[in-house]
């Protein structure tokens, strides 16, 4: 059975525009499942759907001439005199293929469509002549909303936060807690959401962990020592909510900072981690600089890092949240601190398992100091008040 993914609508939009579209995101986040669906989906027999991880489906694209790949793709019912439909799955597994696919969409009415796992490789794969011809759309593991869907349950997401705390219903809240509780400490990958066996669940996890390490981490780092880069991998896990301290790391790593800093661009660039740095101000009482760090996946936070309930729950906020735009958060120099902060429309969060009245007082204090007028204690147990948002809504 297929569930649907927040990112389909915007994709499919984009199947009259001239521009290649590129999926990317981590292993096991659903991009294939997605792009079959879309591919599925469009009224044209003229459409083709390749694995390039298929050596046979590789040799499609090896020649000299780029012009000769019609005869290759005739085999697929594939021609060149109407607009084509090219459906390349896993194009980091032949990077050369990207000069082919730049000439065909050059000289052809023809839309791509491409998957590969992680910005790692989108960094080095696309050189500069296709700036311009691209747009990237990032896949992540299962919002709380999708997560829903995922269970075949129905339940409504008012669309603004004030709506949000307007809206509050006890009856829906209970019935959607227990799914919550789920979430939280299994995550959003699909495989493990669509899996009731509990223990699956945690095997399917580690699969997943092992996976990246193996196809992510050792073909593609280069590290010498993968043992210093997964005791770093570990700590991070044990600081999720926290400030980095690059200094600290190395420390008890016995690794350089400059080592350091190397693991954490490949860990944020194979989207395994995400780091959010401080909403600034012109006040001097900011703390600025050091950036707070999370992890992909609840599921995975949980079953590697044995954190607290209370990181677990802030770690699926923030990824809540972030469907909403660029966050930040705030500190002073006194320690005070601003969970969130939505930068762009400047709303300021706090994160509470239990949400208090004082909760809310403070935040909106605090917020007031740096002009932002709306503010809301997001909490895992029901709270009536004005102010507060229940987490199962977000």
């Amino acid at each position: 059975m297929y569930y649907s993914r927040y990112l389909e609508a915007n994709l499919k939009k984009q199947l009259d525009t001239k521009e290649i579209i590129v999926v990317t995101g981590m292993r096991r986040v659903g991009k294939t499942t997605l792009l079959r669906k879309i591919f599925v989906d469009i009224n044209s027999d003229n459409k083709v759907y390749l694995d390039i991880e298929n050596p046979i489906e590789q040799k499609i694209f090896e020649e000299t001439d780029y012009n000769n790949i019609w005869a290759n793709l005739k085999q697929y019912g594939i021609t060149n005199k109407q607009k084509s439909y090219i459906f390349i799955d896993e194009v980091q597994a032949k990077p050369e293929i990207i000069h082919a696919i730049k000439y065909l969409y050059d000289h052809y009415n023809v839309k791509f469509y491409l998957t590969g796992s992680s910005s790692f490789y989108l960094k080095n794969l696309f050189p500069e002549s296709l700036s311009g011809r691209k747009l990237i759309f990032e896949l992540f593991p299962l919002t709380f909303a999708e997560f829903i869907v995922f269970k075949n349950q129905k339940k409504h997401f008012w669309p603004s936060f004030k709506q949000k705390d307007k809206q509050k219903n006890r009856i829906a809240y209970e019935k959607s807690i227990k799914y919550y509780d789920e979430y939280m400490l299994f995550g959003g990958f699909p495989q493990v959401v669509l899996e009731d066996n509990l223990e699956q669940k945690k095997l399917i996890l580690n699969d997943i962990f092992k996976s990246y390490f193996e196809l992510d981490v050792k073909s593609l780092a280069g590290f010498r020592r993968l043992s210093a880069f997964r005791d770093v991998l570990l700590l991070l896990l044990q600081r999720v909510g926290s400030k980095l301290d690059i200094s600290k790391i190395a420390s008890e790593t016995g690794k350089s900072r400059e080592t350091i800093y190397n693991y954490i661009a490949f860990l944020q660039s194979t989207y395994f981690i995400y780091l959010v740095a401080p909403y600034t101000t012109n006040k001097d009482r900011e703390v600025s600089g050091a950036k707070k760090v999370y992890i992909c996946d609840n599921g995975l936070l949980n079953q590697l890092g044995r954190v607290s309930s209370g990181s677990l729950f802030e770690n699926s906020v923030f990824h809540n949240l972030k469907k909403y735009g660029n966050i930040r958060y705030y500190q002073r120099y006194s320690g005070t601190e601003i969970d969130f902060i939505l930068a762009d429309n400047k709303t300021a969060f706090e994160v509470k398992t239990t949400g208090l009245k004082t909760h809310y007082n403070r935040l909106k204090r605090l917020a007031s100091t740096i002009d932002i007028a709306e503010s809301y204690v997001i909490t895992k147990s029901f709270v009536a008040d004005h102010g507060f948002i229940l987490a199962t809504d977000i």
